[in-house]
């Protein structure tokens, strides 16, 4: 999860650290250099300071940089039998180790975000397809198809019988680079940042937009608002009207 709650970040320790060596550093010049001290400790001291503050920069990246945009795989995308998501719907997986945000967002996106070109139900894809998946789409890392059967011993075990094997190719304008990437819980459903809740803070290039307004019993804490990017927003009338990601006519960025 995020531990950073709304715009600040904690960083105990560091004044301390720094008067403690100021301290001993007063203590230093006071014995060794009995001329002219004040101006000489205040020369050292301003550049321990600034040493010690470029110090804390250097070690403690995780307020500018959260992992908020990075590319994660879907855990449904592991099972043989999924055959990708609907575009009409938002997935939130909490607990993704794929993201240092912990969440895995899969917003309002078609098909399987590890198999831009898709397959039909013969589980062939289009001609030209590039590798891993010039062979049909595979279990991400592996060489295992992407069958549609809940039991790899029964032929028949499609979980969905009239599409078996087939997996939708992603749409162009809301194909997986544009929608499928690690993100953070920004405002919860009301729109707010309750202390007793933790949130983030959007980086450049994202907006805090209303994602999931009902989520099930139980959930309640993935309501709300999401990071995701820049005029990527979902608009049922025009989603998906840059026709379907082709290897060969419409190509689109791969994962």
């Amino acid at each position: 999860m995020i531990t950073r709650v709304g715009d600040g970040c904690r960083r105990s320790g560091a004044a301390s650290a720094i008067n403690t060596t100021k301290d001993m550093l007063d203590a230093l010049l006071t014995k060794r250099l009995p001329s002219r001290p004040r101006m000489t400790r205040a020369i050292l001291t301003s550049f321990l300071v600034g040493s010690g503050l470029f110090l804390l920069a250097a070690i403690s990246p995780g307020c500018k940089d959260e992992g908020v945009g990075d590319p994660c795989t879907p855990e449904q995308e592991f099972d043989p039998s999924f055959l990708g998501f609907d575009e009409k719907e938002v997935n939130v997986e909490s607990k993704s180790f794929q993201c240092r945000t912990r969440i895995c967002l899969v917003n309002h996106f078609r098909g399987r975000a590890s198999c831009t070109y898709g397959q039909s139900v013969d589980g062939v894809p289009p001609s030209g397809t590039p590798a891993p998946n010039d062979n049909g789409c595979v279990v991400p890392g592996t060489t295992n198809k992407i069958t549609g059967l809940t039991d790899p011993n029964n032929p028949a075990s499609f979980a969905d019988p009239k599409k078996k094997a087939l997996v939708a190719a992603q749409c162009k304008d809301r194909a997986a680079d544009k929608t499928v990437y690690c993100s953070c819980r920004c405002a919860d459903i009301n729109g707010n940042q309750p202390s007793d809740q933790t949130f983030c803070t959007c980086p450049d290039g994202f907006s805090c937009t209303p994602l999931v307004t009902s989520i099930g019993a139980g959930n309640e804490g993935l309501t709300g608002s999401y990071c995701i990017k820049s005029n990527t927003a979902y608009n049922k009338d025009t989603a998906c009207n840059q026709g379907d990601c082709d290897p060969n006519t419409n190509k689109c960025a791969t994962q």
